[in-house]
């Protein structure tokens, strides 16, 4: 069974940087894309990016130019978030989707002060 653990998050002020990890770990295997969603209070959530197998990426408009998605060593999923804003603010979860389904990490809170 695959397991995804997010780390990175915490309060940072405005136009301020921070990059999340999530590690995958188990039976990691037929991937079809990885990628974070995040919820903030009272909002729906949404997708903030993501990246398939093949290497395309796709972002959220409104974190276009400011996040970057990666793939690091091995199956380590990055996310660098610069320029931050308070609408930035909210749990960011990774998820992975595989042939077995779709697989959540336990979300990671990151706060941004104005």
């Amino acid at each position: 069974q695959v397991q995804l653990v997010e780390s990175g998050g915490g309060l940072v002020q405005s136009g301020g940087s921070l990059r999340l990890s999530c590690a995958a770990s188990g039976r990691v295997s037929g991937v079809y894309q990885m990628g974070w969603y995040r919820r903030a209070p009272e909002k729906q959530r949404e997708l903030v990016a993501s990246m398939t197998a093949g290497g395309y990426h796709d972002y959220a408009d409104s974190v276009k130019g400011r996040f970057t998605i990666s793939r690091d060593n091995g199956w380590m999923l990055g996310l660098q978030m610069n320029n931050l804003r308070p609408e930035d603010t909210a749990v960011y979860y990774c998820y992975l989707n595989n042939f077995e389904g779709v697989v959540w990490g336990q979300g990671t809170q990151v706060t941004v002060s104005s």
